[in-house]
């Protein structure tokens, strides 16, 4: 499974080729899942630019992508986008329109409580497992690690030089006991190594303007459906070495 990440908490100073209103989104979920995506991962947007919870943007969000395109569709519930964390488990209560996922980053204060809401609603639970954070012990003693989604195994090392080995590292924290399918994914100059390993181990990965604004080469990619493609690429190759 190759989840395309759309637009993560990027804004205006990213370029115009992150995707920010509702229907801008949707066309480059559309483009990125004929180019391959099979999954979507997408920040809802207020007015100003930010991210938000507001069941208002999470419904327009979602209702836009779903009439273009009909993978599953999950949004985030990070702490940046509502802080407090009673107040994001109740904006999770207040959702209208339900997206089939949400990710839940474990190292943030509330984690479980946002996750038990989702899982109150029948949303999936992707369980984002930063690295270099207290993420994989707190998922580890967490009673509800079963019945997550799947792994979100984040790589937070921007450099291409030792992602791959902190994402190894990650993973060697993570182990298996939680029995959960894992997507393994790193963010700008990690992104690229990490998703090849990603090919390496067999597990999912994702791709996608939220991780990286540029192709392997360096040079600036123009949508997401150009890293889709040229993700599809480097994981089948990197699957092929012996």
């Amino acid at each position: 499974m190759v989840q395309v990440c759309v637009n993560g908490a990027r804004g205006a100073a990213d370029g115009a080729v992150v995707p920010m209103s509702p229907a801008a989104m949707a066309q480059s979920a559309a483009e990125a899942v004929s180019a391959g995506a099979s999954d979507i991962h997408v920040h809802p947007k207020s007015p100003c630019g930010q991210d938000t919870l507001s069941s208002k943007a999470v419904a327009a969000t979602l209702e836009a992508i779903r009439a273009r395109v009909s993978v599953p569709v999950g949004v985030t519930t990070g702490a940046w986008a509502e802080p407090h964390p009673a107040a994001r488990a109740e904006r999770v209560r207040s959702w209208t329109v339900l997206p089939d996922h949400a990710s839940v980053n474990w190292h943030e204060p509330g984690a479980e409580e946002v996750a038990a809401a989702l899982l109150d609603r029948g949303i999936g639970v992707e369980a984002g497992i930063w690295s270099d954070t207290e993420g994989a012990a707190r998922f580890a003693a967490s009673p509800l690690a079963p019945r997550v989604l799947r792994v979100l195994a984040e790589v937070m090392d921007t450099s291409a030089r030792t992602a791959q080995e902190s994402a190894r590292a990650l993973l060697a924290d993570l182990g298996t006991h939680h029995g959960r399918p894992v997507l393994l994914h790193g963010v700008e100059g990690g992104t690229w190594p990490v998703l090849r390993l990603a090919g390496r181990l067999g597990l999912a990965t994702r791709i996608g303007l939220e991780d990286t604004l540029v192709l392997p080469g360096g040079e600036r990619a123009v949508s997401n459906s150009e890293l889709v493609a040229e993700g599809l690429v480097q994981y089948e190759a990197a699957r092929r070495l012996p």
